[in-house]
């Protein structure tokens, strides 16, 4: 009996950890420029084609989904995910959002990444402030989130 109250013990725990441990990928541009000004975060913008790029499955396997990312991105960026797929549905609102992001950013192949600052406008209007982008490098999640440090990083 001490047995299985241990093991279920420790299953609760590791699911308790790895819901703490999930990072947050909005898809909503307006609602991460917001927590963006609030935390004084860049936003990491990332352009995808999830149900069909092979290059973006790799980036999300080799660096996105590790701890060592997880750690950086929590301390220093803000996530969007811009998503577009060939199968998995999407609201018409959001399609409409990522290809005005594409189209304003020039995003001619996936993956690609845009590091940018939310900056409130006269107008009330928010602009996003190109910082710099990246696509797919190899070399793991401390060779991609040092050049994305970098190119971050306050001058």
């Amino acid at each position: 009996m001490k047995t299985i109250a241990l093991f279920t013990l420790l299953v609760v725990a590791q699911l308790g950890f790895a819901q703490k441990a999930a990072l947050t990928w909005y898809t909503d541009v307006n609602e991460a420029s917001a927590i963006a000004k609030k935390e004084n975060k860049p936003m990491m913008l990332f352009f995808t084609g999830s149900d069909w790029c092979g290059w973006c499955v790799r980036l999300q396997k080799e660096v996105f989904n590790t701890p060592e990312f997880e750690t950086w991105a929590k301390a220093n960026v803000i996530l969007v995910e811009l998503d577009f797929p060939k199968y998995k549905p999407q609201s018409e609102e959001i399609k409409i959002q990522n290809r005005t992001l594409q189209q304003q950013f020039a995003v001619r192949g996936y993956p690609t990444c845009w590091f940018v600052r939310p900056e409130k406008m006269s107008d009330g209007k928010t602009n996003l402030v190109q910082i710099g982008s990246k696509g797919y490098e190899a070399g793991g999640p401390a060779n991609w989130t040092t050049g994305a440090g970098m190119l971050i990083k306050p001058n």
